[in-house]
C-alpha cells in the first residue's frame, strides 16, 4: 500500500514509525514531515494549512490511504475534500471533528446523550461570564471554545483569576477560538485519557494514557500541550475502561451516527476519574501528543490494518493486541515554552540516548544539519520514550535516556509517572 501521512510533530513521528513498520506499507509519503522522519518515508514540503496543495499532492501520489495527524486539517474539513476527490482518509469529517473544534459542541453532545460531564455555561460576553463564575462559586475552569494548541484552559482558584482568564480569551488572546468561552464546574480526581477507534456505530478500545499538562514539577506552571505521559493509565483499570466505553464512547458514537454525522477515526477522551463516575473533560479528534508516543509502541496489532478497518466500517470484526509492557515518555522542551522561546540551540547525545534497550526517541521540533547536528526549532522538541515490564522500569529507562542528552537550553519535568 501507498500511504500519505499529514503532519510534522512528535505525534506524526510516532505514527510514521508505526506505519513504516507495517507489512502493508510499500511507500510512505509524509507532508511536510521532518528531518527525523526522512528515514521512515519520503518527506514533501507542503503546508498543512494549504488544503489545496495537500489535495493536489494526494491526486499526484494516488495513496491507498491518507492519515491525518493534527487536529487543524481535521477540524477544517480536509477529510471531506479528500473523500469528495475519491481518496480514503483516516480521520473524522468536519461535522464530527467539531468535538474538538468546539468545546461547546462537545458539551452539548454529552448533554444530549446523557454522558457524564461537569456543569458548564457557554459565554460570549463578560456579563454572562461574571454571572457564571459567581454561580460556580469562583473556583472554576475557563476554556476557549475553539482550537488553542492545548493552551486555552485555565484552572482558576478564585473568581478574579477566572474573570482575568476569560477577559484575555474574549479579548483575542487566541483569536476567533476565544470568541466563546466556557465556564465549567471544577471537579477533582485523577486524570486519564482513553483512546478508541470509531467507524461510525462501532467503537473499539485502542489504549489509555495519563498525560502531564503543567509545565513544571508537581503540576506547577502554565498548561502545555503535554510534558510527558504513561501508558496504560495507572488508575484506569479494565473495569473503568469498560465503564468509559459503555457510558461515554459508545453513546457518543451511536448518537452521532443516528444524527447523520458519524464519527470515523481515532477518538481521544480526556477523563476526570471523579468519585461518582468518570467524567468527560474534553474530546480530541486525533491521537494525543505525547500520548501517541506511549500508546503506539505498546500496540502489537498492525496499525494500518486497524486504520483500514476504521475507514471501511469493519471494526466489529477486528481485535487488537498489546505488548505486556508499560511505556513512559518524557518531553524535552525549549526554555520559555509554552510562552516565548528561542530557536536554533544545539542538542547532542541523542545517539547515546537511543542505544539503551527499550528506548525510542520521537522528534517534535528538531532540524538535522548535513553534518548531523541536531538543533531545536520548536517549543516541545523531543519525546523520550522508555519501555519496561512495570511503570517504574519504564520510567527509569526514559530518564536514563534523558540524562544522556546534552541540551543546556532545554528543560523537562523530573516527576513524569512518579506517582
Amino acid at each position: 500500500m501507498n500511504i500519505l501521512l499529514i503532519g510534522s510533530g512528535g505525534r506524526e513521528h510516532a505514527l510514521a514509525w508505526a506505519i513504516a513498520a507495517s507489512p502493508l506499507t510499500d511507500r510512505l509519503v509524509i507532508a511536510p514531515g521532518s528531518d527525523a522522519m526522512a528515514t521512515l518515508g519520503v518527506c514533501v514540503d507542503v503546508n498543512i494549512e494549504d488544503h489545496d496543495a495537500l489535495l493536489s499532492l494526494a491526486d499526484d501520489e494516488g495513496p491507498d490511504l491518507v492519515v491525518i495527524g493534527p487536529e487543524g486539517p481535521l477540524v477544517g474539513g480536509l477529510v471531506d475534500r479528500l473523500e469528495a476527490a475519491g481518496h480514503r482518509a483516516f480521520g473524522p469529517r468536519k461535522a464530527a471533528a467539531a468535538l474538538e473544534g468546539s468545546k461547546e459542541f462537545a458539551r452539548q453532545a454529552c448533554a444530549r446523550y446523557n454522558i457524564p460531564q461537569p456543569g458548564f455555561t457557554a459565554c460570549k460576553d463578560m456579563t454572562s461570564v461574571r454571572a457564571a463564575v459567581a454561580a460556580a462559586g469562583g473556583a472554576c475552569v475557563i476554556k476557549a471554545d475553539g482550537l488553542a494548541a492545548g493552551k486555552g484552559v485555565v484552572v482558576a482558584d478564585t473568581a478574579d483569576e477566572a474573570i482575568e482568564a476569560a477577559e484575555a480569551m474574549l479579548g483575542g488572546r487566541f483569536g476567533s477560538a476565544g470568541s466563546t468561552v466556557l465556564v465549567e464546574e471544577r471537579i477533582s480526581g485523577p486524570e486519564a485519557s482513553l483512546f478508541a477507534l470509531v467507524d461510525g456505530p462501532t467503537a473499539l478500545f485502542i489504549g489509555s494514557a495519563q498525560d502531564h499538562k503543567r509545565a513544571f514539577d508537581n503540576d506547577q506552571g502554565p498548561n502545555t500541550g503535554g510534558m510527558g505521559a504513561i501508558s496504560p493509565a495507572p488508575r484506569l483499570d479494565e473495569a473503568l475502561q469498560q465503564q468509559v466505553m459503555d457510558q461515554i464512547v459508545q453513546p457518543l458514537a451511536s448518537g452521532l451516527a443516528a444524527e447523520g454525522t458519524p464519527y470515523r477515526g481515532i477518538l481521544y477522551v480526556g477523563l476526570m476519574l471523579a468519585a461518582t463516575s468518570p467524567q468527560v473533560i474534553e474530546f480530541n479528534c486525533r491521537f494525543g501528543d505525547p500520548e501517541a508516543q506511549v500508546i503506539l509502541p505498546r500496540l502489537r496489532s498492525d496499525i494500518v490494518t486497524a486504520m483500514l478497518a476504521t475507514v471501511e466500517g469493519t471494526l466489529a470484526n477486528l481485535s487488537l493486541r498489546w505488548a505486556n509492557t508499560h511505556a513512559v515518555t518524557v518531553v524535552m522542551a525549549t526554555r520559555g515554552y509554552p510562552e516565548q522561546y528561542g530557536k536554533g540551540s544545539a542538542i547532542s547525545g541523542l545517539a547515546e540516548a537511543e542505544r539503551a534497550e527499550g528506548t525510542i526517541l520521537f522528534h517534535a521540533g528538531t532540524k538535522i544539519g548535513h553534518d548531523g547536528q541536531v538543533t531545536a526549532h520548536g517549543g516541545r522538541v523531543l519525546a523520550v520514550t522508555g519501555l519496561g515490564d512495570n511503570p517504574a522500569s519504564a520510567r527509569a529507562t526514559a530518564y536514563e535516556a534523558v540524562d544522556c542528552i546534552d541540551w543546556p537550553e532545554g528543560f523537562f519535568r523530573t516527576d513524569i509517572a512518579a506517582g
